[in-house]
């Protein structure tokens, strides 16, 4: 009888920006961390992988952190060959600094073959031009993917994804910054061809909208917006001016944050992913992280496993 194969994601990195703690940062949490006070584990910026087993992933986003994140997960580096990779394909959910410098870290391999949408493909040729300079070296397979559209990686098998637009923000470089579109961010439900079940993964989520709705109630599991705990986090703490929504993240508390939102879909797994370093949710023993608890909501972190 051949064994059972289950869709399998892997958590590389599960901070926002800058990763916890941040190289500049004097925050409570990121101050406490260095410190040794505080019941916390340092993590590296947000990435996932996903694989229907075979031993072939699909690389979600490539943070800056990409060579220490392939360190510390060696499925992604078989030995099968001189040089090799487990990374069938990348699959990038905007345009961010943080979840696209990766793939120069990647540039010596054969050409990477990347998912995204036009408007992403169009920021990474034109305002912070990566896919330009990566033809310089191993280049780049682009791979459409249309918002509302199911799409295969090559080469992982068992899994079926389909992109799902929302509204949240392209990066400052990007010519949609004030002019946002239905491609600059997607969020990813991916799901076991075999059993049906399915998870959706949106590291970036400004709003919850109507066709959200459907996709939260299929999902078997939640790997959504993390970022902060709550709307002017980075005010109070003298860090910045914007608010949450104003950088594209939903926050976790009061009226229409993630909280609520995921409390109406109690039947899935629920777990928070892409942690600003500010967000006291980082700290394992806050008054905050009881909350998630008590509502059976999980904290991701780097390393964690999730088999759907």
């Amino acid at each position: 009888m051949p064994a059972l194969r289950i869709v399998r994601v892997h958590v590389l990195g599960s901070s926002a920006g800058g990763g916890f703690p941040q190289w500049n940062c004097n925050c409570p949490n990121c101050l406490g961390l260095r410190a040794g006070r505080l019941r916390a584990r340092p993590r590296t910026q947000s990435s996932i992988a996903a694989s229907g087993g075979g031993g072939s992933w699909a690389l979600f986003n490539a943070s800056p952190d990409i060579l220490a994140q392939l360190r510390a997960f060696p499925e992604l580096q078989p030995g099968r060959d001189i040089r090799d990779t487990a990374i069938a394909g990348i699959v990038l959910t905007d345009s961010q600094i943080d979840h696209t410098t990766g793939l120069l870290m990647l540039r010596e391999g054969e050409a990477l073959r990347v998912y995204c949408t036009e408007s992403v493909r169009e920021d990474l040729t034109t305002g912070n031009p990566l896919f330009k300079v990566l033809s310089h070296y191993c280049g780049v397979d682009w791979r459409r993917i249309e918002p509302g559209g199911e799409f295969a990686v090559e080469g992982v098998a068992g899994v079926r994804f389909r992109a799902i637009g929302l509204t949240s923000k392209a990066p400052p470089y990007s010519p949609h910054r004030a002019n946002p579109g239905f491609g600059d961010n997607i969020g990813i439900a991916m799901t076991d061809e075999a059993s049906g079940k399915s998870l959706f993964y949106a590291p970036g989520l400004g709003m919850m909208e109507p066709h959200l709705e459907p996709v939260f109630e299929r999902a078997d599991c939640l790997l959504v917006d993390g970022t902060f705990w709550t709307e002017d986090e980075m005010i109070r703490l003298g860090i910045a001016r914007k608010r949450a929504q104003d950088m594209g993240h939903l926050p976790q508390s009061g009226p229409g944050g993630i909280q609520e939102i995921l409390a109406c879909h109690a039947h899935a797994r629920r777990i928070l992913i892409h942690i600003n370093n500010t967000n006291p949710i980082l700290v394992e023993d806050s008054p905050e992280r009881a909350s998630l608890a008590a509502a059976g909501i999980e904290v991701a972190f780097d390393g964690m496993d999730i088999e759907v």
